[in-house]
This record gives C-alpha cells, sequence and structure tokens, in this order.
C-alpha cells in the first residue's frame, strides 16, 4: 500500500514493492481483522505479517494494471507518445457504478456462506470473495485446452470446463440486454427499433482493444426463409459485411440507421497510427479512430477526459448515450409473406478476426503459432443478449 494508490502514478503496473522490510517482516494485507495471536502464528510459519487493510476491496487495486497506457512509435521507429490501450478504472470512475459497486463485486463473486481461510486455526469468514476473477475471454480458454499439451498447460479439462462455464454465465446473464423497443409494419417496409442496454460498469467490450461485441439482426418471412441479414459471422469469426474483416485499411462506421444487409453495427475501438491509418499495432496506435464500445450507466459524453471519449460518428448520436445504444433497421417487406420474425443478438468476441489475420505480416514463430491455433479453433462469438418477436399477421 502506498500513496499513489489509485492515482495516474500507480497505472500501468505503477505500484509499488516493499524490497526494505527485512524478509519474515513483511506484511500481507486482506479485508479481514486477525487476532494478534493468529497474527503471530502465520508469521512464524509464513514469513508474513497479516494486516487487515480496505484497499483490497477497492477498484483502485485493479486500476495498476487495469488502466494501461502504452507508448507508439512513429515512422522513424522513436517514441511520439502514449496510447490509453485500456482504461477500464476510468470509465468505471466515471459511471454510476463508482459509488456502488466495485471491480471486485462482479468480478470476484462471494461465496455462499462462511469459509474458513487458514488451516492454522479462526473462524470462519464471509463474505469471502471467489478467487476465480471472472472475465469474458472465452475463446483464449478454448484455445489453452485444445492445445494444452502443445502449450505446456498444467490445468485439467475439469478445471476448463468449470472457467468457461463462470464466464458464459456472466456474459449471458450479468452483461448487457437488449430489446426491441418499438416495431412498424407498413405495406412495404419494416422498421424495428433495437435497444442494446450495457449492464457492466466500464465500456462494452473493455479491456485489450481485440474485443468487439456487435449486433446480428435477422428477419424470417412466415416460411422462415431470411429476407435480411445484418451481421452474420462465418466459423473464423469474420462477420459478413465488416469493412475491416474485408479490408485491413478500412472499418466499419457506427450507424444510427440500418437499412442494407452489408451494414453492421459493431461496437469497438479501431486504433490509427501516426499517419491516421487503422492499425492493429499496439506500438504504432496513435489514438481511436473509432470507439463507440456501449457506455456503462451514468456515463457523460461531454463531461470525459480524451482517453476515454466517444470517437468516431457515435459521438453525434443523440442516442448513443451511458447505459444504452438505440439503433433503427429499415427492411423492404414488399413481396413477403407474412408473418415476419426479428431476431436479435447482440454478440461478443474477445479476438477480432482482423486482429488475428493481421499477425500473418511477421515472420516470427510466435504469431505463426498463433494463427495456427487460431484457424484451428472455431472463433465463434458469445451471445450476450437476444431477443424474438413476431410481427404483422397473415394475409
Amino acid at each position: 500500500l502506498s500513496d499513489n494508490f489509485g492515482t495516474p502514478e500507480s497505472f500501468s503496473g505503477g505500484y509499488l514493492i516493499d524490497f526494505e522490510t527485512p524478509m519474515g517482516e513483511r506484511i500481507t494485507y486482506g479485508p479481514f481483522p486477525v487476532g494478534r495471536q493468529l497474527a503471530n502464528l502465520m508469521q512464524s510459519t509464513s514469513g508474513f505479517i497479516p494486516v487487515m487493510s480496505p484497499h483490497v476491496e477497492e477498484s483502485a487495486l485493479c486500476a495498476t494494471c487495469h488502466t494501461l497506457y502504452t507508448p507508439y512509435l512513429d515512422n522513424d521507429g522513436q517514441i511520439a507518445g502514449e496510447f490509453p490501450e485500456q482504461t477500464v478504472f476510468l470509465e468505471w470512475l466515471n459511471s454510476e457504478f463508482a459509488t456502488a459497486q466495485s471491480c471486485q463485486n462482479c468480478h470476484m463473486p462471494a461465496a455462499e456462506g462462511k469459509v474458513r481461510i487458514s488451516n492454522i486455526g479462526g473462524n470462519p469468514k464471509e463474505p469471502f470473495m471467489q478467487h476465480n476473477f471472472v472475465g469474458g475471454n472465452a475463446y483464449m480458454i478454448q484455445m489453452l485446452s485444445q492445445y494444452w499439451d502443445d502449450l505446456q498447460v498444467t490445468a485439467s479439462s475439469e478445471h476448463f470446463n468449470d472457467t468457461l462455464n463462470r464466464i458464459s454465465d456472466q456474459l449471458a446473464n450479468k452483461t448487457a440486454r437488449v430489446s426491441i423497443e418499438e416495431a412498424q409494419l407498413t405495406d412495404s417496409q419494416l422498421h424495428v427499433n433495437v435497444l442494446v442496454e450495457n449492464q457492466v460498469g466500464h465500456k462494452l467490450p473493455t479491456g485489450f482493444p481485440s474485443r468487439r461485441a456487435w449486433l446480428h439482426f435477422v428477419v424470417y418471412d412466415a416460411s422462415r426463409n431470411v429476407i435480411f441479414d445484418s451481421g452474420g459471422f462465418d466459423q473464423f469469426g469474420e462477420i459478413s459485411g465488416n469493412d475491416n474483416d474485408i479490408d485491413a485499411s478500412q472499418y466499419e462506421t457506427h450507424y444510427e440507421v440500418i437499412d442494407n444487409p452489408g451494414q453492421v453495427q459493431i461496437y469497438e475501438a479501431i486504433l490509427h497510427d501516426v499517419d491516421s491509418e487503422v492499425t492493429t499495432t499496439l506500438l504504432r496506435s496513435a489514438g481511436y479512430l473509432k470507439d463507440n464500445r456501449l457506455l456503462p450507466l451514468g456515463f457523460d459524453v461531454g463531461a470525459v477526459n480524451e482517453d476515454i471519449e466517444v470517437s468516431g460518428t457515435a459521438a453525434q448520436d443523440t442516442d448513443f448515450i451511458g447505459g444504452s445504444d438505440k439503433v433503427r433497421y429499415v427492411i423492404d417487406v414488399s413481396a413477403v409473406e407474412m408473418p415476419l420474425t426479428v431476431k436479435v443478438e447482440l454478440l461478443y468476441q474477445s479476438v477480432g478476426y482482423r486482429w488475428a489475420m493481421n499477425l500473418e505480416r511477421y515472420n516470427a514463430p510466435e504469431p505463426e503459432r498463433f494463427r495456427e491455433y487460431y484457424l484451428s479453433v472455431p472463433n465463434l462469438p458469445v451471445v450476450i443478449g437476444e431477443v424474438e418477436a413476431v410481427i404483422g399477421n397473415q394475409p
């Protein structure tokens, strides 16, 4: 614990390690009070003195690593500045969650009942926060599970399955909601307003910028034929119609209205280099061309600093606000058999297709190895919200 805790000096791994206190007298922090007798016993057996401190339950603890600024290079290979690679703590700080829930509340869920935390004595404690650190990176867990021998992973298949189940539950039930706010049908057109609500205390997705979420919007006719499909995907995680997946120099804009299946609402960070060209190389990333990741509730678009601001056309969308976004779909149904079925999914992917494909340009064993894994493990997105509705009547 130090004076810089929760300040910019502590970000990017700026935590302090005590090298001065001799071994046998160093402090270890926890959320529970410890009596002198047990503290002396732990010191004699482990060499550490247990001390109760509230900082282990505060989001500022997580900020030391999860608010990360990385240097970026100019065309001469010289450091030209710093880039906010991930700003989870700052996003949380500018949300309603900052006064209600810490990072630990969501990512370290409490165990049921009281837990004995020491095998040398003491009464059982509660609440005891499970050290699972639940996140959303299901794909990497699948990759590690498939190539466990090659990667010398020591976890068992049971461990992988348990982790995947926790991730799936977190993403499907505690991340976002999708609803059809309004649907209007005329003789020639179907208008559907889709509302996406962010339930987490930071941008969605947040963290490493390879992550993305998008809307898969499908309309079926009475015979279950697809008449409109925006946001479809293949086994490699490529999104149909996404300009960035098709061409590394392009990207999909933020939409207020979608009336063409080639348009897709993707909530993502698109990075640019010193020449304002699209990049997925962190050491070349100087800023954001697009950042329309879903905002947490309470986030004031006009009152935050540039490191966490909305970038691109989403900044002018009055329906893109703290906690939600609204997208209007317009579909030609002039010669379609009624009734119609509308299905909407909010999909999540921790490794975007372009991020993996761009590794092809690097002639080195590590990226080649990762691409080999990537092409063999289906990069199917996780459904984190969905809704279906029947619209119109049988003729």
